[in-house]
């Protein structure tokens, strides 16, 4: 049986709770843990009103004792999504060319192991 770290267990909860919330909020999976050339995309999504392609960094987190996850997606990180949005709309050239909008919108999950997560969605952060 293999056994995974403590914050990819965090992480991978952070990942199911932020793919809810959005879901709940009129969004749809298209892909989860999508590798490309330059990385890996959390969540990929169609946003159906705005009729946009949705490439989501989702960074998860026990507590803010060391700052609130949105300080750790940097500029670097950015200009990552932004290459491995291209990637995805490459690869997918079906669901790109239906959709031909691409934004990047960043999610953070405080997750604290004895009170209910609280999830933030920042849409369009680059």
């Amino acid at each position: 049986m293999v056994r995974m770290a403590a914050k990819d267990v965090l992480g991978a909860r952070g990942e199911r709770l932020a793919a809810a919330h959005l879901t709940r909020g009129g969004l749809r999976v298209l892909d989860r843990n999508w590798r490309g050339p330059s990385g890996e995309v959390d969540l990929v999504l169609l946003d159906g009103a705005s009729r946009e392609i949705v490439v989501a960094e989702v960074k998860t987190r026990a507590s803010t004792a060391y700052g609130h996850p949105f300080e750790a997606i940097t500029a670097t990180k950015l200009a990552r999504l932004r290459r491995l949005a291209g990637e995805w709309c490459a690869a997918h050239p079906d669901q790109a060319g239906a959709h031909p909008r691409v934004r990047i919108d960043a999610v953070a999950v405080i997750a604290p192991r004895d009170r209910p997560a609280v999830v933030e969605h920042l849409r369009g952060v680059f």
